[in-house]
């Protein structure tokens, strides 16, 4: 498939998706959110992918936020669909997706774009990467989940001061605060990424999938997140991977996983 604001590689299981407006440091428009949401579709149907990676082109962001070229003139009703869509499609999709994706966060990651970071299942950062949600000093405020995301990472605290502030923060304060897992040099970004995806291949995807489900359970309204670990730990006794994962224990050789 053909995309336009998007690069996708894949090797050895690994899916690497790179957001491709160097011009526009990788702002979000309309454009690129269907497009990652076609791309992310799509690989987590290809059974051969089992993790995926995402960042941005060139070496000066991430995402720079969202493009504000497209909404400047937006009424409340079109900023209210601006949102709805956009967490539908995208942000809300990565989350829950069963595939884990890590954020390989370079350069800066502001608004919309931290964001999109916050929605993966992890972050990954360079020495250089810079963060923030700019949103107020806008006239507006985070719209694709930031101020939900943000509290769960770094503490409510934390995040009101950030949201209120417009500040950005280093990759060194991110890490301190949990925003980010690791902090790696500019130019092992994304190797020290598929090292870290490697260890994940090594374990059951259908569990892997379980695991997300039952840890973003916890914080959804309505939901008991108790439960669904219940039921997700349960389901998992009748696949092929619990079959294979018990018995290669107890034969003491290394499991081969299949997701089934």
């Amino acid at each position: 498939m053909n995309y336009e604001n998007i690069l996708i590689t894949t090797e050895n299981n690994i899916a690497t998706i790179t957001i491709n407006r160097p011009t526009k440091l990788n702002a979000l428009n309309v454009a690129t959110i269907s497009d990652l949401n076609k791309a992310f579709k799509n690989l987590g149907k290809n059974d051969e992918i089992r993790v995926i990676i995402l960042t941005g082109s060139g070496e000066k962001a991430f995402v720079a936020g969202a493009d504000i070229s497209e909404f400047a003139h937006f009424s409340i009703e079109e900023g209210t669909q601006l949102a709805s869509e956009g967490q539908e499609k995208l942000f809300d999709f990565i989350e829950n997706l069963k595939i884990p994706v890590i954020a390989a966060v370079n350069g800066f990651a502001l608004g919309g774009g931290l964001e999109l970071a916050m929605a993966c299942h992890f972050r990954v950062a360079s020495e250089n990467a810079k963060m923030g949600l700019p949103e107020v000093s806008l006239g507006v405020i985070p719209g694709y989940g930031g101020t939900q995301r943000l509290p769960q990472l770094i503490g409510k605290g934390r995040a009101m001061e950030m949201i209120m502030t417009a500040g950005m923060v280093t990759a060194q304060d991110a890490y301190r605060t949990g925003l980010v897992n690791h902090v790696v040099p500019e130019g092992e970004l994304l190797d020290y990424c598929v090292s870290v995806a490697n260890k994940i291949i090594k374990n059951s995807p259908y569990a892997i999938g379980k695991a997300i489900k039952a840890v973003n359970a916890n914080f959804k309204e309505g939901k008991n997140g108790f439960e669904t670990e219940i039921k997700a730990f349960g389901k998992c006794f009748g696949t092929e991977d619990f079959k294979e994962g018990t018995t290669a224990f107890l034969e003491k050789r290394k499991a081969v996983f299949t997701g089934k």
